[in-house]
């Protein structure tokens, strides 16, 4: 029998990258995928290949929220908050308005979707995975307000953890450093106009200062997500799995 089969899943930033990965993944191993996220073309494409329902939404829009939650049905055992966003800047000159865009979706959004999904969730119990960066941890001098953002998810998945246990629901965290998503290839542009390179050189930059060689790609995360909310995981709770190549040396540009 597949490890997921007769669980329902929902997965936010569900598009591309990380997202898509983790709902395409959970799909093959049996879930049924709700698939909420912006960008309605790739996400439809993405909801056809699993199989599963597309919901284009906002998670810092309570209505988006509740109709991706509806999508679930009567059930609800595995939750995956995969949005985010990433806007460079500095501690000296970030801005209120990009302080508060990038809290309010990698942060507040991861909030809101859990909570609106914890009825579901105590039903049965369930596992949520929320991904965070080890930009957490290791932070960069670029990445004030995602970095902030990111430790703030491992605290709060921490304190799920802790406050629904008794519920059956467990909740952890998974911090990727780079990996090969729009994203990142966003960034590799960002950097390469910054430094007049180009995005092949500042990848190949970046990983030559991570362990492994190479940018892990998004299925290797979707990788991590899976045994996370699969039953191998079952005594696992308010955990941070750090997915980043042995890249965590501190550099002068965040890791993702």
């Amino acid at each position: 029998m597949p490890r997921l089969e007769g669980k329902t899943a929902l997965v936010t930033g569900a598009a591309t990258g990380i997202g898509r990965a983790t709902a395409l993944l959970l799909a093959k191993h049996g879930a049924r995928v709700v698939l909420f996220g912006l960008g309605e073309t790739e996400l439809q494409g993405a909801a056809a290949e699993a199989g599963g329902l597309a919901v284009h939404g906002d998670v810092t829009q309570a209505a988006d929220i509740a109709t991706a939650i509806g999508a679930c049905g009567a059930r609800l055992d595995i939750l995956v908050n995969a949005a985010g966003l990433i806007i460079p800047d500095q501690p000296a000159n970030v801005s209120d308005h990009v302080w508060a865009k990038t809290l309010d979706v990698n942060l507040t959004g991861t909030m809101r979707v859990c909570r609106a999904a914890l009825p579901l969730l105590r039903q049965r119990g369930g596992a949520i995975v929320n991904i965070a960066s080890v930009a957490a941890f290791n932070a960069s001098p670029d990445s004030a307000s995602y970095a902030a953002s990111k430790a703030a998810v491992v605290a709060y998945t921490r304190s799920l953890a802790y406050a629904h246990g008794a519920d059956g629901i467990r909740a952890n965290a998974v911090a990727p450093g780079w990996v090969r998503t729009p994203m990142s290839d966003y960034e590799m542009r960002l950097l390469a106009e910054q430094n007049g390179t180009t995005p092949d050189a500042e990848s190949q930059a970046i990983e030559r200062r991570i362990a492994l060689g190479r940018m892990a790609e998004p299925a290797e995360i979707a990788a991590c997500c899976l045994f996370l909310v699969s039953d191998e995981a079952s005594f696992v709770t308010g955990a941070v799995l750090v997915a980043d190549g042995g890249g965590r040396a501190p550099t002068q540009h965040r890791a993702v």
